[in-house]
């Protein structure tokens, strides 16, 4: 009978496979990811339950469903940020980059890419580093960087090449190759082209369709008509020989055929060769396509001395190709609209998460992130933690002297003092535990270092120039310090630090008491 590390192993493999599904075409992978959903939640490991909701996440946003893709992935990459889980955070990363690219928001996508690749642990698998480092490279093409571009597509090529990853390689080079043609690059479009070809027959694979679509373009572009024609013909039999009936693409190469043949004056062929593909656009409603055949059409009738039916097109194109620009505007506007909602309700969830975890009148840390964030640190990497309690010495003195307000103001510019002397980088923290004591959480510090940082605050609490607040009344603190040692527990700790906060108090206060011994002790000691 198969163990939890065994069940856990199996999911894990599971998961991988379905995330390495780069281009899904099978909607039913979102019932496998819901599914691993519950496995790994009856593991309960839910670095996994996050993994497999970034699955179905991705699902939702091919199928259009844009708000509920980008509530999950916010829900998921805050749960990351929480929980420090790399993994996760840069798998959402990525999809969020998707969303912002589905959007046309070109900037935020290669923020988000960026991120995907910075989080990415050593320990993915590598078609996941080929992956995130070809994402990258497709939205710095994207954001009108192509050098930088070429410099991630070579990396992702290689990286493919070298663990053998040939269909992963000639995945990257075919993106490469397209954003070369699409940014204007036609001859640099070209050089890829030819390296996919190359990488093809090294390898002994077929391209696919969609690869030799590419490639026909790319010889439009740099008018090589007769390659164009051979390179479609190849895609149309692809298809044919492999079963592969998707209209859309069949009218796609049809497209790309009629361009061919007026290049190489074929005026009749390409006339049937649009004619075929308007009938498809009619049966399967392809509106894009249809656009791009009317200014097919229009060359053609210009290509023939046409130039009334030309013109005539023309407009025709013009008006449609508006009519969609504007559509296609409306629905970027909608998704993105959706996404604002969704990362404002975020920042307020944060917003409002954070205002619970300080305490009011200081701006510290309270009691709720301490129970939170304290047991995490202590059961955290292999280090020294050091936890230290301050006390205001006679601080009721200060209260009935002078007033409850004085007595706040003191806590406050304590307070400050705290954060601008010791704990201004995290992990480390104060917190204020109630009334007049705080508390102080320093990982990577042991206790006798943490007792001369300490005993340096309490020098700058003392010497601060208090006539302002208190009439010149000198305010003081007295601090006890312990280091959590292996197997204890939250209060462990805490207990041990008021113990020796009680020895300082006791012992004639504005004092630092480390492990029963005054500072100055402790160091001589150590």
């Amino acid at each position: 009978m198969a163990g939890p590390t065994d069940a856990r192993a199996e999911l894990f493999g599971a998961l991988v496979e379905v995330e390495e599904q780069f281009a899904w075409a099978d909607l039913d992978t979102l019932q496998t990811a819901v599914d691993l959903e519950e496995r790994a939640r009856v593991l309960g490991d839910e670095e996994l339950v996050m993994r497999a909701r970034i699955c179905q996440a991705k699902m939702r946003m091919r199928k259009g469903e844009i708000a509920a893709a980008a509530r999950q992935v916010r829900e998921i990459e805050q749960w990351g940020v929480v929980n420090d889980s790399p993994p996760v955070r840069a798998r959402a990363h990525l999809l969020w980059a998707n969303l912002e690219r589905h959007v046309g928001s070109f900037a935020e996508a290669l923020e988000h890419s960026v991120l995907a690749v910075e989080l990415l642990e050593d320990t993915a698998t590598a078609s996941t580093r080929v992956w995130h480092r070809a994402k990258l490279a497709d939205a710095l093409g994207q954001f009108d960087s192509m050098e930088l571009a070429r410099s991630h597509y070579r990396q992702a090529e290689e990286l493919a090449a070298r663990h053998r990853l040939s269909w992963l390689r000639m995945a990257v080079l075919n993106n490469w190759a397209y954003m070369e043609l699409t940014s204007g690059f036609s001859r640099d479009a070209h050089q890829v082209a030819r390296r996919l070809q190359a990488a093809a027959e090294a390898d002994g694979l077929e391209l696919e369709g969609a690869d030799l679509d590419t490639i026909a373009n790319i010889h439009l572009a740099n008018g090589r008509f007769a390659e164009a024609e051979r390179a479609v013909e190849q895609a149309m039999a692809y298809d044919e020989s492999h079963g592969v009936e998707e209209a859309d693409s069949r009218a796609e190469y049809l497209l790309t055929l009629a361009a061919a043949l007026r290049g190489q004056g074929e005026h009749e062929r390409a006339q049937a060769c649009l004619d075929a593909c308007g009938d498809l656009c009619a049966q399967r409603e392809l509106g894009d396509v249809l656009v791009r055949l009317w200014q097919e059409q229009a060359e053609l009738h210009a290509a023939r001395s046409d130039f009334e039916a030309a013109f005539g097109m023309y407009r025709r194109f013009f008006v449609a190709y508006r009519d969609q620009h504007l559509s296609l505007q409306r629905t970027q506007a909608r998704d993105r609209h959706a996404m604002f909602e969704v990362s404002e309700a975020r920042r307020d969830a944060e917003r409002f998460r954070e205002q619970a975890r300080r305490d009011q009148l200081t701006g510290l840390r309270n009691r709720r992130f301490v129970d939170e964030q304290l047991p995490l640190l202590m059961n955290g990497p292999d280090q020294p933690l050091s936890v230290a309690i301050l006390d205001l010495d006679h601080f009721k003195l200060i209260n009935d002297g002078f007033s409850h307000d004085v007595g706040d103001r003191v806590l406050k510019r304590v307070a400050a003092l705290l954060d601008n002397e010791l704990v201004a980088a995290p992990p480390a923290f104060a917190a204020r535990l109630g009334g007049e004591e705080l508390l102080l959480v320093l990982p990577g510090v042991d206790a006798v270092e943490a007792g001369a940082r300490l005993d340096g605050v309490r020098r700058a609490i003392r010497a601060y120039d208090w006539q302002s607040v208190t009439d010149g009344l000198s305010v003081t603190v007295s601090v006890g310090v312990a280091q959590a040692a292996p197997g204890f527990t939250q209060a462990d700790v805490l207990s041990a630090a008021d113990r020796c906060l009680y020895a300082a108090k006791h012992g004639g206060r504005d004092q630092v008491v480390v492990d029963g011994h005054r500072v100055q002790e402790a160091l001589r000691l150590s």
